[in-house]
């Protein structure tokens, strides 16, 4: 009784957060455009949150290499698996496959990792996050465009983020404490924001295709739950990391999925749908796995 009461804790203040962005989205008149401030917290809020952990002076990179080559393999293993998937079911690879590979690492994946693991896991979770959308945007954009482009990548504030934390943790560089403070506090930003966005966006997206929908979430976490498993050991992933890495590979079909399939006009209706699905059923989902893993 206490875990489960444990678990419930860690997911209602996850999910109430999703639900009242999904509320606002439902019932606002006019209807919502939250563009301006998904841009916001993905250029100046998430990039400050990435700085922040990275930067710190507990946070050992080297201690976290085994679970990023952890994330890249299962990423790539969950991908031959979703071609071959894709071959079975008659379906576009490029419209099931990267649902299928890329997860919700950051709208859901860094709530989760706060209130289930702390800042311990805030630090696991942001190297799993980086690895995803680095993944992403370079062989998620080749499977989908068949060419890749380093300037967009780039561009993007959190690899900045990521690399000026890095470089700062690496020459033991101290920010002066209100220069880090100011810093931390947008980075504070990003966590709900990030919740409040996935709950509007799914009140924005209806499922179509119903049929593929089940089938590839089913197949999703089923495979990618195995696959984490079995990789573990593999790479001695133990304690907390082990527990994050598992989260990770149960985490729901990101977001950003659709947005790139709208993007590059990859049958985004089908995406949505997947996408939509996978993060509802989510709220049946993680209370498990996280029930197993606490």
């Amino acid at each position: 009784m206490d875990s489960v009461l444990v678990v419930l804790g860690i997911i209602f203040p996850v999910f109430a957060v999703a639900v009242s962005g999904y509320l606002y989205a439902r019932f606002r008149r006019g209807g919502t455009d939250l563009s301006l401030t998904d841009r916001v917290n993905l250029e100046i809020f998430t990039p400050a949150l990435i700085f922040s952990v990275m930067s710190d002076a507990d946070f050992d990179l080297l201690s976290y290499t085994s679970l990023t080559a952890a994330g890249v393999v299962v990423i790539l293993i969950t991908g031959v698996i979703a071609v071959a998937a894709a071959r079975v079911m008659k379906t576009d690879v490029k419209t099931l496959v990267p649902p299928l590979m890329f997860n919700n690492s950051g709208n859901m994946g860094l709530p989760l990792a706060v209130f289930a693991f702390g800042e311990e896991g805030l630090a696991a979770a942001t190297v799993l996050f980086i690895v995803e959308n680095f993944m992403h945007f370079t062989f998620g954009s080749w499977i989908l465009a068949a060419h890749f482009h380093i300037k967009p990548l780039i561009r993007l504030p959190m690899f900045w983020g990521a690399f000026l934390g890095i470089f700062v943790n690496l020459a033991g560089i101290k920010l002066v404490e209100p220069l880090g403070d100011a810093i931390s506090m947008l980075g504070q930003i990003s966590i709900p924001l990030l919740l409040f966005s996935l709950g509007a966006r799914v009140a924005q997206t209806h499922v179509t295709p119903f049929r593929l929908a089940i089938v590839a979430n089913v197949l999703n976490v089923s495979a990618t739950l195995l696959v984490g498993l079995m990789l573990i050991p593999l790479f001695s992933l133990e304690g907390m990391q082990a527990a994050q890495f598992i989260l990770f590979c149960a985490l729901p079909p990101a977001v950003l999925n659709f947005m790139l399939a709208e993007q590059y006009g990859q049958e985004p209706d089908k995406v949505a749908s997947i996408v939509l699905l996978g993060n509802v059923s989510s709220i049946l989902v993680i209370p498990v796995v996280l029930y197993c893993i606490l």
